[in-house]
């Protein structure tokens, strides 16, 4: 997430956006949040971030936003300031301000929980192209939380999202696919959208991706991917994922479970770069 913010806040301090007079300062301010609540560096930020925001810095309003919220990032929490600098920000347009408004609306936070609300601002911010607020338009309109339920608008949005790589989307439009719900069924395209997360160690679509191989759903079935899948997402304690994969196993001779099993470490090892995990 840390990564994710400072990549976008750099691009904008880059954009002709960017009142040049604050470039310099801002940047400085940013650097220091960025190494962490280590001596002063909050301190440091904070001053820089304030002067900022009080001239109507949109990025800079909005990282104070993101400094009052966490307690532990020197800064005691304060939802009423939180809300008055994301909103201050995203009142100009700034995506990830609108997109943490969505976040507390959407949780309570500091604010009476409201779906409707929630899906506002988050479709302010995912119109500008923000794939974590896709995804949780995507899932409100699946749900039918501030929105009426649409499954074809959820797919929609998550298909947004997961084509920008946000994994939790991919899993979802993994599952629209799968049942067939705002989209026509299709095991195969379900099959393509959970094997990006799966390889990349996310253990829900390791599960879902195993499932697939051992039923044969838009693959040729195959019990020893399907018992590999299973048994990466095993490696955490996954209750489910463990139950299946000894299912799996009860269907398979020795010599495949042995197979299964080389390949499954094959992948942790290579950090799921062997063609064997894809």
């Amino acid at each position: 997430m840390m990564k994710k913010l400072l990549a976008a806040l750099f691009m904008f301090v880059m954009s002709a956006q960017f009142d040049s007079l604050w470039a310099g300062e801002f940047e400085e301010a940013v650097s220091a949040f960025s190494h962490g609540n280590h001596g002063n560096n909050y301190a440091i930020a904070r001053k820089t971030f304030s002067k900022l925001a009080a001239e109507g810095n949109a990025s800079a309003q909005f990282y104070l936003g993101r400094m009052s919220i966490h307690s532990s990032r020197g800064v005691v929490r304060d939802y009423s300031e939180t809300l008055k600098w994301f909103r201050l920000s995203a009142s100009q347009g700034f995506s990830r301000a609108q997109n943490y408004l969505g976040l507390m609306y959407l949780y309570g936070q500091g604010v009476a929980q409201d779906y409707a609300e929630a899906a506002k601002w988050y479709r302010l911010s995912a119109e500008q192209g923000d794939e974590e607020s896709q995804y949780y338009l995507g899932a409100l309109y699946e749900r039918g939380q501030g929105v009426a339920q649409d499954y074809t608008e959820a797919a929609k949005w998550y298909r947004l999202s997961a084509e920008q790589g946000y994994s939790t989307a991919q899993v979802n439009l993994g599952d629209m696919y799968l049942y067939g719900q705002g989209v026509a069924q299709d095991y195969a395209e379900a099959i393509k959208w959970y094997r990006l997360p799966a390889g990349h160690g996310v253990t829900s679509a390791q599960k879902k991706l195993g499932l697939m191989y051992f039923k044969g759903q838009g693959v040729a079935q195959d019990f020893i991917r399907a018992h590999m899948w299973e048994n990466l997402a095993a490696i955490d304690g996954d209750a489910t994922a463990i139950k299946a994969r000894d299912s799996i196993a009860e269907q398979m001779t020795r010599q495949q479970i042995a197979e299964a099993q080389k390949l499954a470490r094959a992948c942790q090892v290579n950090f799921y770069e062997d063609e064997g995990c894809n």
